[in-house]
């Protein structure tokens, strides 16, 4: 279709990671570029790292390695956010060679396993992964010459504050070797694998100006401001973590670390935090918690007028939101502009709620094989319950649609793959005449922004041909307040499918709001408000079985629900019942 993205601004276009860098400290030299926290306890202390001082260590960690004979290899990194992790990223691929991020959630065997199947040639790892590198190292399986730990160590491994010294001491007496190395910036510079067990996940291709090019239609659509602080939420080794760290690094935003998951709104206030990139989870369980204060308090009819006033103003361009929702925006950090939530669709009446309190949520869509956004909402392109509109440079289009206009969701631009690596196979099932097929469902609404349906291989299909897209129901189960997670999927019984449901209930909510409820009365109370909500639906989509439990749903490490392992467990624990 067209692309009918209204922009936000002129970008500059970069030509390589090298360029990025420099770049950014010719603008933005001694601002901060990170906050470290060393110290986690009641008084922590903080180090200040300024762009000058980022770029210094990209450099001299860049020449430690080529001086170790590392130039032009692969180089792999694991660990959890941290500034070390992004300086051998960025270090790698602005002047040594392949990067490989591998997922900081494997098993000791499935990060061996991966090892080998990108052929890395060294590892630049946390200290928490000391035991694995000692065993894949006796193993003798990999290409692995070098190894080098993040941080000082007893276990005899090469450190990277060793290995920056020995780079520093190169360059001042002469070395150029980062400042000489070439790079083909269109042909495979990231190896990125996709979550999934070892055996069925795919390794993605990425080129320099794959990766550029995202940044590049990201900065044309999205404000940010040199001001700006981010906390680092989303894992780096994910290309929507790694990708957003690099957009935030060109705009002279500083970043953050988060110090985990329940620690979240704590660390937004900590750093005064503007821009947050998170995934809808955390997003939804944040708003259901606003508001489940707000209904304790008996202040619901309150924020209703409140937002009556405040929309009333706003048509006169007057913005009193976050002076009636101080107390609101407070309870994160006081100090948030707005989000950018992807990886799956967000509950449209969350994002209402929190553009109700002054904060905008920007939603984005896109896959590792697209670098990975391929359409996102920006200020001047807003749209609850849609994904925004295509990136500037990239084209979308619906495959094969149905009736209602939804079918496959294809892209082309330069932000799209190589290809799999080693997997000629897979590559020709999606890539073809230039067109990536995502496997997701969609359509264009009549405004042309682009609404998910869910993915292709998730939809059940009745026998009288009916469509039912599981996504649609869960985001309408998830809002009750008790409820973690759902997952919606087809029962099979005789010849058919029976629209079902499993709930994962939040222990302490009924804990704390239903007075120990028995399992029974729960399961009786969850089962009326699933009737109240099918009330709401066609009849074919009619939520018909119920599974309970406070049991966590079976995940990959990027915490994405593996759908058909859960279907599974549920059926075998059936025939066992």
């Amino acid at each position: 279709m067209k692309n009918d993205v209204i922009l936000y601004k002129n970008a500059k276009k970069l030509n390589s990671f090298r360029e990025l860098i420099e770049d950014s400290v010719n603008k933005f030299k001694d601002k901060n570029a990170f906050i470290i926290k060393e110290k986690i306890e009641k008084n922590p202390k903080y180090k200040y790292i300024s762009y000058s001082d980022f770029k210094n260590d990209v450099d001299n960690f860049a020449q430690g390695l080529i001086t170790l004979g590392l130039q032009y290899k692969r180089i792999a990194i694991i660990g959890k956010n941290s500034y070390n992790w992004a300086v051998a990223y960025v270090s790698v691929l602005s002047s040594v060679g392949i990067v490989v991020p591998l997922d900081k959630g494997l098993k000791p065997d499935e990060i061996e396993s991966l090892l080998i199947r990108s052929k890395a040639d060294c590892i630049v790892f946390d200290s928490n992964y000391i035991e694995t590198m000692d065993k894949i190292k006796e193993n003798n399986t990999t290409n692995l010459t070098k190894y080098i730990c993040m941080r000082e160590n007893n276990s005899g491994y090469l450190t990277m504050d060793a290995v920056i010294s020995n780079g520093k001491k190169e360059i001042e007496n002469g070395k150029k070797d980062i400042f000489n190395y070439k790079v083909n910036t269109k042909e495979m510079s990231i190896i990125l694998f996709t979550s999934g067990t070892t055996s069925i996940s795919k390794a993605v291709m990425l080129s320099q100006d794959n990766i550029l090019s995202n940044i590049y239609s990201l900065d044309c659509m999205i404000e940010l401001l040199d001001s700006d602080v981010s906390l680092a939420f989303l894992p780096f080794h994910h290309t929507f973590g790694s990708t957003a760290l690099l957009f935030f690094l060109h705009n002279g935003v500083c970043t953050t670390f988060c110090d985990g998951l329940k620690y979240v709104q704590k660390n937004l206030e900590e750093y005064k935090v503007s821009v947050f990139v998170c995934v809808p989870l955390i997003l939804e369980a944040m708003y259901k918690k606003i508001m489940v204060e707000v209904k304790k308090q008996n202040k619901e009819n309150l924020i209703k007028t409140g937002t009556k006033i405040c929309n009333f103003l706003l048509k006169f361009h007057i913005d009193i939101r976050r002076k009636v929702f101080k107390q609101i925006l407070d309870q994160l950090g006081g100090h948030i502009r707005f989000v950018i939530s992807g990886a799956a669709a967000l509950d449209k009446d969350v994002a209402e709620g929190f553009k109700n309190f002054g904060i905008t949520t920007l939603q984005g869509y896109g896959l590792t094989e697209t670098s990975p956004v391929l359409a996102a909402e920006n200020i001047k392109n807003l749209k609850a319950g849609t994904v925004g509109k295509p990136l500037y440079s990239i084209d979308i289009e619906i495959d094969s649609p149905d009736e209602k206009g939804i079918g496959e969701i294809k892209a082309k631009g330069p932000n799209v793959m190589l290809g799999y690596y080693e997997n000629k196979e897979a590559t020709d099932e999606v890539l073809k005449d230039g067109w990536f097929y995502t496997g997701d469902l969609g359509y264009f609404d009549e405004d042309n922004f682009l609404v998910i349906s869910g993915r292709k291989k998730n939809v059940i299909v009745l026998k009288n041909g009916k469509k039912i897209f599981p996504e649609e129901l869960e985001i309408l189960i998830n809002n009750l307040p008790y409820v973690s997670e759902s997952m919606v999927f087809g029962y099979p019984k005789d010849d058919d499918l029976v629209v079902s449901v499993e709930i994962v209930y939040n222990k302490d909510y009924v804990k704390d709001h239903m007075n120990n409820i028995s399992y029974d009365e729960l399961h009786d109370k969850i089962w009326n408000d699933i009737k109240q909500i099918n009330k709401t639906l066609p009849t074919y989509k009619y939520i018909k079985k119920l599974f309970l439990t406070d049991e966590e749903m079976i995940k990959t490490t990027t915490a994405k629900v593996k759908r058909f392992k859960e279907i599974e467990k549920i059926l075998n624990n059936e025939k066992k019942a």
